[in-house]
Formats: structure tokens, sequence, C-alpha cells
């Protein structure tokens, strides 16, 4: 073989092999993308502890399985206990809010929440309103969201950082007169008493509620307090913008319901500007039918997507 034939064999040789290993490369480099089949595993993992009502062995079960996966995700994990009396036995019961903190020297934050107890019973069941209650939407629905978002926050772009926030006793609640939001009053609570004080050296831009999300008939219309409140509305409008971007016909641009959730104590209390993303047209809230079959990846995977796109938008 001649030495220009040797030569030209050899760029040959190194285009291919360029061409086998670039794909690769740029794979490699791919940020995550949200998985709502990943999700809706977490949603069946979390819905086979049982109920999980606030300071039951099933709670405490799930805490540790959450902080474990988000510590193997790179995640600085700490919990925020308190405790109350119940009403009803005056026995103390331990609560604990889970808090996931995600490239924590950025100052600038973002708050991602979302509730994880069941109500202690299925009030609005027809059949037996004092059955079991798994709570798969009305509970594991935000859990498994925010369990996959997990993936992409470590090359989560920009000077943003986020927390994700995990509320206990969002509805602790067997009769009528008890309280609801017990674990986001109280985290509200101390971030302002923290934020008078001086003593927190982060600040929260916004948060975002994310409950009941895998609905299989999944319609996300804009909560109506959400939309009122003027810092708030340009949360809703960002996402919503997104959702239309990527053309999620899932998030239904009008507002519909107003919703009493998480996202009052926080803005209302800790001052934090916080929209609620909720189907509130679930068929079977607060039913012995909220289970895993009336949920679908499809639904996980549209609230993860839009909210996955819209935190890697922020700057």
């Amino acid at each position: 073989m001649s030495g220009l034939h040797r030569m030209h064999s050899h760029m040959i040789a190194a285009a291919l092999l360029a061409a086998v290993a670039l794909p690769a490369v740029s794979r490699a480099e791919e940020p995550p993308a949200f998985s709502g089949l990943q999700a809706f595993a977490h949603l069946e993992a979390i819905s086979g502890l049982g109920p999980r009502t606030s300071g039951s062995p099933a709670m405490v079960k799930q805490r540790a399985l959450l902080a474990a996966h988000f510590r193997a995700a790179g995640g600085a994990v700490h919990g925020q206990a308190f405790q109350i009396r119940d009403r009803r036995t005056a026995a103390p019961v331990h609560m604990e809010n889970l808090i996931v903190e995600w490239h924590p020297d950025r100052r600038d934050r973002v708050l991602i929440g979302a509730h994880y107890d069941t109500r202690p019973f299925p009030d609005r069941d027809p059949v037996d309103p004092k059955g079991v209650f798994i709570g798969a939407n009305d509970g594991a629905s935000g859990v498994a969201l925010l369990m996959e978002l997990a993936r992409a926050m470590p090359s989560l772009p920009g000077p943003v950082g986020v927390d994700f926030v995990l509320f206990d006793a969002e509805e602790y609640v067997v009769e009528k007169r008890d309280p609801y939001f017990l674990g986001s009053t109280f985290f509200a609570r101390q971030y302002a008493a923290e934020q008078q004080a001086g003593r927190q050296q982060h600040r929260y831009r916004c948060g975002v509620i994310v409950d009941m999300v895998a609905d299989r008939d999944l319609q996300i219309w804009q909560e109506q307090q959400s939309v009122t409140w003027p810092d708030t509305s340009p949360i809703v409008d960002a996402i919503w913008a997104v959702a239309a971007h990527r053309n999620v016909r899932q998030f239904v641009p009008r507002p519909k319901y107003t919703v009493e959730d998480d996202h009052v104590p926080l803005r209302m209390i800790g001052k934090i500007p916080t929209c609620d993303i909720i189907d509130f047209d679930y068929p079977h809230w607060h039913t012995m039918q909220d289970t895993p079959r009336q949920c679908a990846p499809e639904s996980l995977e549209a609230v993860g997507g839009v909210l996955l796109e819209w935190l890697r938008g922020l700057e």
C-alpha cells in the first residue's frame, strides 16, 4: 500500500471513529428528561406503604425511604420536626417536614412543595367513609413527582437554587373543626421568624405547590387565588406559558376553583409568593378509590416536564 493510500485509510478510520463516538458524548451531556413512567413507579411504591397518616408507622417508613432516595440523588436532606396533641386523645403526635436542598450555595431560591401525609379516613366515600384511604393521587402523586424531578436537580443551570419541601399534616383532619396545613404553617412561621431576625441566609423568590397531579383525566385549571394575588399571578403566567410552548393541553389557561392548600400559609405567613398546581376535578377525592389504578404516567410527565422546563429557564 502506498503512503497516500495508507494516509487515506487512516483518515477514513478516524472519521468512522469520530462518527461513532460523537453521539455517545452528546447523549451523555444531554440533561435528564422527566420520565412519567419512573414517577409512576414511585407513586406505586409510596402507595404500597398503605395509609400514611401523620405519626403512623407507614409515615415513618415513607420518610426514611424518601430521605434515602433524595440523598442518593445528591440532595442535602434534613427534617423539620414539630409536635401536636391529638384533639381527640390528647396524645402527642410527632410530625416532621422533610426539606431537600439543591445547590445550597445559591442564595436566591425557589420552593417546590407537596404534602406527603394522607387523610386519616376517606370521608367522602359513599360506601365506607371510615375505610382505608391510600391517597395515590391525593398524597403520593406530588411526592412521586419530586422523586423523579430529583434526577435533574444536580445539573440545574443558572443562579437559582431549589428546595423541595414535603409537608406533613396537610390534612390531619378527622372532624370538621380540625385545622389543615399544620406542616406548611409551621414551616412558614419558622421561615418568617428567621427572615425577621436576619438569621436566614437564603431568600425564596417564589414557590409552587403540586397536589393531585396524576389523575388519568388530568385537567390543571389555574387556581383562583394564585391568579388573583398580584405577586403570584406572574408565576402562574410563566408556568402556563411553558405548558403552551410544550403543547401540554392538560394545563388549562383559565381560573376555575378557589382551593385552600399549602400555598396559602406559605404566602400569607411566610410571605413567599406561592401558586398551586392542582387538579380539583378528581372524582375519587377522599374516597377509597383513590388508588394507582386511577392515576397515569402521562399525567405525571405532563406536570413534571413543564415544571422542569420552567425551573431550567429561571434567571
